[in-house]
């Protein structure tokens, strides 16, 4: 299928230092400068391989598991459902994503109301909308490759302590897209293509992800 680009739903979030983080914020130094007389303009950014949009490869949970560089393209472009989770508190169930209209794409997007409201503040929240556990078992049974949220993690924030969703979607090698930002996605089928930087070793990595509208089943 040819994508057309004037359709293309960008769904990453601009990297900045004022900008929503987990851990340190980012930093930007000023290497040359042409307003200084040097020929070009270079900048040299300190980021967590954890900042703005990004994709978690197994190995943020899993000792040996895939890194970034490692990972499948076919895994993390090709069709994707968006799944009006709006409504929901708290943390997603099992039950809530079979209610959503879960179907057979490799590719899930979780959209909660974190993309109208915690997603869109410059601090960090005490409380967001993430994935339980049986939720995470339950993408797995469905043979999904890559589940996305719209906040900082998918993790509800009742298992932030042992991480159990993370550990079993890494565990299943499942990868994981975090700080999608969801606002303007409608419900429904699209083409995704999310494409991490291919930092070697590294376990996650900031990944430019766009949507193509499908249909709207």
């Amino acid at each position: 299928m040819e994508l057309d680009p004037e359709k293309a739903l960008d769904i990453s979030v601009p990297i900045h230092p004022g900008m929503l983080h987990w851990g340190r914020r980012p930093e930007i130094e000023t290497v040359e400068s042409r307003a200084a007389g040097d020929v070009s303009n270079v900048s040299r950014w300190r980021i967590g391989a954890h900042t703005g949009t990004h994709i978690d490869a197994p190995a943020h949970f899993v000792d040996g598991g895939k890194t970034v560089d490692q990972l499948d393209l076919g895994a993390l472009c090709g069709t994707a459902r968006v799944l009006d989770l709006t409504h929901v508190t708290g943390h997603i169930t099992a039950a809530d994503l079979d209610a959503a209209g879960l179907g057979d794409e490799g590719r899930v997007l979780l959209k909660t109301s974190n993309s109208a409201t915690v997603l869109r503040s410059p601090w960090k929240s005490t409380a967001w909308i993430g994935l339980a556990p049986d939720g995470a078992e339950r993408l797995i049974e469905a043979g999904v490759r890559l589940a996305a949220i719209d906040y900082l993690t998918i993790e509800a924030v009742a298992y932030t302590t042992h991480w159990e969703t993370h550990q079993l979607l890494c565990g299943a090698d499942v990868l994981i897209l975090e700080v999608a930002d969801l606002l303007h996605a409608e419900p429904g089928v699209y083409d995704m293509i999310s494409l991490p930087v291919p930092l070697q070793g590294a376990e996650a990595a900031a990944s430019r992800t766009v949507l193509f509208p499908r249909d709207a089943g």
